[in-house]
This record gives structure tokens, C-alpha cells and sequence, in this order.
């Protein structure tokens, strides 16, 4: 954009998406360069990373997805592209939903692909819907519904509908035809609809904003979130103020609007010290992308918005106190 060379991933790299590529993990990561003074104040890009074992990796040198002459200028530049979500069709379609970012308002956007290299961007996700009422408000955070089909994670359809779960203060819920088209659930008011929301004494006080691509299974609809704990009277005591942990919720398999449970503790948090020193200090396991690779799962996640992390759930391996087969 400026029309030199630039260092897009010198200050920091963090919040990825992850998928499976021709057998391989691909990893999308957030990266900033040094243009600004602060984190959001920087731009930043979506870089390419890819693994046989998920643990090592080979980074590309350019971006895949970042802010350039094209249609979305005005979404993008000079805040870039921040914060993917990344989900793949049962036929190869790659879909990312990340957050457009000018300085001025975050926007969920949405681009697609069928090698994760070239991107064709679609703009706004909430262009269209109820007339543009949802377009110019503050949106970020998109997890598309998926589902195992064998062995690969696919994207997923309840009633005929696409759904996408997204939100930063609140989780809201929009559902689709196309994938690149939503339309937001409203109440009869036509205001968006809250199916979690903070709560007080809880680690998540704060916020509660989407992680990875939510997963149908045969008991309900997973969806892990990022839950920050608030830092005043209405924060949880046992965590850090203004900390992000993760939790989960458990949604209708036939409702996804309906809640049928949800964590009261995070299942992960920040621990280790790279998770509780860089950009954030406050510590930040802050989950992104997550897939299914060789009978794991595998979770990448933004540390203290300076790294990238990732986190393996085997399910052969059994926790002390998990009840015998």
C-alpha cells in the first residue's frame, strides 16, 4: 500500500486459524508490523504456515490475505486483516470470515479459496441483510459450523442453513445459503439476539467472544469461545483481571440457538509465561483454530498476543479419574 517493501510480521504474530490442506496442517496467523505504537494501532496480515505434524512449521515470506488496491480499501487499510476463522467445504471451498479492520470500525468480512494462497474477498458479511442495518456495527469474531464426516471437518448445514456464530461482547448467531451472504438472528424488536453473554463472578465477565469453528456432534453443537474475566467487583477472584481463558458451550443439534450447557470454569488458561508476557500481560490463551489431524485435536492459539501456541487433546489418552471403556 505504501509502495516499499515492509517487515509485516516484525512486531508480533498471534490468533490463528488452522485447517488441513493435501494432508497437511495449514495455519493462517494474525501479524503485525511496526507501523503503529500499540496493538491495533499497527497493521496487520494473514500469514501462511504449514506442518506434517502440527508442531513444526514452514512460514511463507509474503501474506495471503492482507489490505491492497482492491474493492475492500476502505475496510482494510490502514488497520488490515486481523483475527481469521478458517472452515473448508465437503467439495475443497476454503472460507475464512476475519475482521476488516480501517481504524474506524471492525467489520467481519469474508474471502474465499481453494489452496489458501489466492483469496478472492467478498467484503462486509452484514452488507445485505435487513437492508444494511448491521453493516456499520462493530462485529468481529465469526465461527462457521462444522462436522466430522469421517475424518475431515467439513462445513456443516442444520435446517438447510449455513450458521456462523459470532460476537466480542455477546455470541450472537447469523445463518447463510451462499457462505458469503448472512443475515443476523433478531428478535421480534429485530435486534440481534444474545445467546451467551458475560457473567458476573465468572471468568468470563467481561466478554465472550467465538473461537474456533463450532463442531457438530451427535450430543449438541460445541462451541469454545474466549471468555475475559473483568477486572473490576464483577470479575472471578481466582483469575487474573482482565485475562482471557477459554470455555465451551453446548447448543441444540437441531437449535443452535438453543443452550443446553455451559462451562463455569475455563478448560484452558493462561499459564505458562509465554502466555503471560508480550503484548498482553494481563495473559491470553486466545483460541482461533482448532482441527482434526491424525485422531487429535489440535488447538492454535494467540499467546499474550505475541506468539502463536497450540494445545493437543488426544481422545486414546485418558485423564486421571476418566472412567474405564
Amino acid at each position: 500500500m505504501n509502495k516499499r517493501p515492509v517487515d509485516w510480521e516484525s512486531n508480533d504474530t498471534f490468533n490463528p486459524a488452522a485447517t488441513i490442506k493435501n494432508g497437511r496442517i495449514v495455519v493462517l496467523y494474525r501479524a503485525e508490523d511496526k507501523a503503529g505504537k500499540a496493538i491495533g494501532m499497527r497493521t496487520s496480515r494473514l500469514g501462511y504456515a504449514e506442518s506434517e505434524d502440527g508442531i513444526h512449521f514452514k512460514r511463507r515470506k509474503e501474506p495471503v490475505l492482507f489490505p491492497a488496491e482492491d474493492s475492500q480499501k476502505a475496510n482494510e487499510w490502514p488497520g488490515g486483516c486481523e483475527d481469521p476463522r478458517v472452515a473448508v467445504t465437503e467439495d475443497g471451498l476454503y472460507v475464512v470470515v476475519y475482521t476488516q479492520w480501517n481504524k474506524d470500525k471492525a467489520r467481519l468480512g469474508v474471502a474465499t479459496s481453494r489452496d489458501l494462497l489466492k483469496w478472492e474477498k467478498y467484503g462486509p458479511v452484514f452488507r445485505e441483510a435487513y437492508g444494511g442495518k448491521f453493516n456499520n456495527i462493530w462485529t468481529k469474531s465469526g465461527s462457521i459450523l462444522t462436522k466430522l464426516v469421517g475424518d475431515k471437518q467439513v462445513i456443516a448445514k442444520i435446517n438447510g442453513k449455513y450458521w456462523l456464530y459470532f460476537g466480542e461482547a455477546n455470541v450472537n448467531v447469523a445463518t447463510s445459503t451462499d457462505l458469503i451472504n448472512w443475515e443476523p438472528v433478531v428478535d421480534s424488536k429485530g435486534e440481534l439476539v444474545n445467546l451467551i453473554s458475560p457473567r458476573k463472578g465468572y471468568f468470563d465477565s467481561n466478554l465472550t467472544e467465538c473461537g474456533p469453528p463450532a463442531i457438530l456432534t451427535d450430543k449438541g453443537i460445541v462451541l469454545l469461545y474466549n471468555g475475559k474475566n473483568d477486572k473490576g467487583e464483577d470479575g472471578d477472584k481466582r483469575f487474573t483481571p482482565n485475562s482471557y481463558c477459554a470455555g465451551q458451550v453446548l447448543f441444540d443439534k437441531n437449535d443452535p440457538t438453543k443452550v443446553l450447557a455451559r462451562l463455569d470454569t475455563p478448560f484452558f488458561r493462561p499459564m505458562e509465561p509465554f502466555e503471560k508476557s508480550g503484548q498482553y500481560v494481563a495473559g491470553t490463551v486466545f483460541i482461533e483454530g482448532m482441527v482434526y489431524y491424525r485422531k487429535k485435536w489440535l488447538l492454535y492459539y494467540g499467546c499474550a498476543d505475541s506468539r502463536v501456541g497450540v494445545a493437543v487433546y488426544d481422545p486414546a489418552v485418558k485423564a486421571p479419574g476418566d472412567p474405564l471403556p
